[in-house]
Parts: structure tokens; C-alpha cells; sequence
């Protein structure tokens, strides 16, 4: 099959399986590596991406199903110059330890932000209530969105 679909601003026809893992076909195929394989179950968050702006765990939707949406992956951030101020606030603020779970907490964290530009406390936990992280703890990575916000 033919996925027509837009992959961090650019327009691409991918010929693959409809049934490959999203995470498969970024990672592999599309050689994005800030997307990342934790459980392979949508229950860690490591491998989010935006579809259409919204988080989603890529490893729970299939290529098929991104048939004319916008995937952005933290790349796309990178491209667009997005991710600059989310990785200095991060680092500002000790948020990044291993690095493993970052990038998907920083497209759940833009997720929240491309919804409301001013958060609460309590949204903010709530969006990233899907990532999991073994080493900075959330306090430190709540903080680093909170910073963010501020300087936005």
C-alpha cells in the first residue's frame, strides 16, 4: 500500500505493509531515531509522536492509519526550530538524566502546549502522565515545562 502523509513539514508516499507499527516505519524506514522502543505496548510513552498535534504512542498505531496526517516527531521540532527552548529548559532544570524517555515527554509536552498555551499544574501532570521515567523523577520535568511556558 501507498500512505500519503505529511512527516515533519514534508510531504511523503511511503510504499509499506498498512499493518507495520508506526514506530517500525519512523525508525526504520524513515531513519527517526528519537523515537524510541520502551514496551512496545503504549504504556511507557518513549515512543510518542504528534499525529495532527496530538500525542499518540507510536507503537500502538499502525502505518496505515496515518493515511493523510501530519506526524511530527521531536526531528520536526528540531527542522521547524521548536525544540530549541524545550531542550535548553530541560537541561536548565535537570530534567534530562539518561535521555531515554525525553523525547517523547517533549512531544507530550508539546502536545499540551499546541492545546493550551498556559497549562496548569495539574494539565501538566496530566499530559505527561503517559511517560514514564526511571531517573529525574517528574518534579524536575514538570518544572522544565513550566519554564518553558515562561518563556514562550
Amino acid at each position: 500500500m501507498i500512505i500519503n502523509t505529511v512527516i515533519n513539514g514534508e510531504g511523503v508516499s511511503i510504499e509499506c505493509n498498512p499493518n507495520k507499527r508506526l514506530l517500525d516505519l519512523l525508525r526504520e524506514d524513515m531513519n527517526l531515531k528519537s523515537v524510541k522502543e520502551g514496551c512496545g505496548e503504549g504504556e511507557c510513552g518513549a515512543c510518542t509522536v504528534l499525529i495532527d498535534k496530538k500525542a499518540v504512542t507510536s507503537c500502538t498505531v499502525l502505518a496505515g492509519q496515518i493515511e493523510g496526517c501530519e506526524v511530527t516527531t521531536v526531528e520536526g521540532l528540531e527542522k521547524s526550530g521548536e525544540l530549541e527552548n524545550m531542550i535548553q529548559s530541560f537541561e536548565e532544570n535537570g530534567a534530562i538524566q539518561c535521555g531515554f524517555c525525553t523525547p517523547g515527554m517533549i512531544m507530550s509536552s508539546k502536545a499540551l502546549l499546541y492545546e493550551n498555551d498556559h497549562p496548569s499544574d495539574e494539565e501538566i501532570k496530566r499530559a505527561l502522565e503517559g511517560n514514564l521515567c526511571r531517573c529525574t523523577g517528574y518534579n524536575k520535568i514538570e518544572k522544565a515545562v513550566k519554564d518553558i511556558i515562561e518563556k514562550e
